[in-house]
């Protein structure tokens, strides 16, 4: 599969991707309205803040506890049962008279039910697809996330001038809702991937089975290190230029946008394995320039082309699912989310930590510095990872296509930190 033409000729692909949209649509416009409804409450930035950006915290609690449920849940009645828990949680947070700290239970326990979604929407991407489909389809969800994070916060803005903080959250709740029926009637009925019960225990269980692979393992740390630390970078675009950081993260999603594109769709296959370090290296290297103080003609060029490497978390998720067995995929990809998104806060503290002691840019090349020699540790291992480096107690990632699914799975019948409570990352 390696047309746009022959992706959306699966019947399924795009109930899947506009139920996808919806959500992150949601989760975007829900998050800004609910942080300026914290802000009007309280005064207080921090906590609008977290408002904002705190489920994110949570979804790592989810990954220790619930993520088992990616692959043990039917995937069209989770995805159903999980937009209208978002929903109704939505529209409980617009109760008047709610106290501030109501409106965090309510956040972070929606926050740990995203761990789940995330897993079991892509984990039915692994399934809707061929495995030779999967790298098209995760890069057309990742443009469809960036563009709707952008066109979201814009038109949260102005919902909420319309119609407040809480009529907005409320607009919110009903997108929930349309998303829960896109779920319901555009998705085929599946049953889990994996057998047993929802557990803490068959989490831990899980999460060490995954972890205990040494080709995984640097999978999983190359999609979260360089990332995580590069999105440092990017949280001191503001005190580094407030008046030009605007440009600095558009400039920034037309340089991933580019790079989804040509990945997803005109990669040949014989490069995939070969560019997944380079375009780790692409995606620290130019902020080092930062330390020559350019100016802003060159600085958008800098934050053009190393934006560009986010297109390697393609490449590494495509690996990673070559790697996992089909009964765990939708937890492998729950776990790189929810681990992606944690790297990303710690990148985005020890940015700003380096920066409060020296400056903005120094912090910016420090930490770029850091993606860097995290990429060159990792380059050895992530070359000598291959499909056939799959432990021999788990099942070969080939049966993807073969009889497991009985010859159908791929056919047309076979079925960055953006706020909210899912597990789309502003990142990919």
């Amino acid at each position: 599969m390696r047309t746009y033409r022959e992706l959306f000729s699966t019947r399924e692909f795009t109930p899947l991707l506009l139920a996808s949209a919806g959500q992150t649509a949601a989760q975007t416009v829900s998050g800004l309205a609910l942080g300026i409804l914290v802000f009007e409450r309280t005064d207080s930035a921090l906590l609008s803040s977290l408002a904002m950006f705190g489920p994110a915290l949570a979804q790592l609690v989810g990954a220790v506890t619930v993520l088992s449920g990616a692959d043990r849940l039917p995937p069209r009645a989770a995805m159903t049962a999980l937009s209208l828990l978002f929903g109704a949680g939505t529209a409980l947070q617009a109760i008047p008279g709610l106290p501030t700290w109501a409106l965090f239970v309510v956040l972070l326990g929606l926050g740990v039910a995203g761990s789940v979604s995330g897993g079991v929407r892509y984990g039915l991407l692994n399934e809707v697809l061929t495995r030779e489909g999967y790298l098209l389809g995760r890069s057309v969800l990742n443009m469809s996330v960036g563009i709707i994070q952008i066109c979201g916060f814009a038109l949260g803005g102005a919902l909420v001038a319309l119609f407040s903080a809480r009529g907005t959250l409320l607009l919110s709740a009903a997108l929930y809702l349309l998303t829960a029926l896109l779920a319901r009637f555009g998705l085929g009925a599946r049953p889990p991937r994996g057998s047993g019960r929802t557990s803490v225990a068959g989490t831990w269980c899980t999460n060490a089975r995954l972890w205990s692979s040494v080709p995984r393992r640097y999978v999983y740390l190359a999609l979260w290190v360089p990332n995580g630390l590069i999105v440092g970078v990017e949280s001191l675009y503001v005190p580094y230029s407030p008046h030009e950081a605007g440009l600095f993260f558009a400039f920034g999603a037309a340089g991933m946008l580019v790079g989804d594109v040509l990945v997803g769709r005109f990669l040949p296959d014989r490069l995939r394995d070969r560019l997944a370090v380079p375009l780790c290296v692409l995606l620290a290297a130019p902020y080092l320039l930062f330390a020559l103080d350019p100016g802003l003609p060159l600085t958008l060029v800098i934050v053009t082309v190393a934006t560009f490497g986010y297109a390697a978390g393609l490449l590494l998720q495509n690996r990673l699912m070559a790697l996992t067995p089909d009964e765990l995929s939708g937890q492998a990809l729950g776990l790189h989310g929810s681990g992606m998104l944690t790297m990303q806060g710690v990148g985005a503290a020890v940015a700003g930590t380096v920066a409060e002691l020296t400056s903005p840019a120094t912090g910016m090349v420090a930490t770029a510095a850091a993606s860097l020699a995290a990429t060159l540790i990792l380059a050895p291992g992530l070359r000598t990872g291959t499909r056939q480096d799959t432990p021999t107690d788990e099942a070969p990632a080939d049966r993807r296509n073969g009889e497991q699914r009985g010859g159908a799975a791929g056919s047309a019948t076979g079925g960055t930190v953006g706020p909210g409570q899912g597990t789309d990352p502003a990142r990919p």
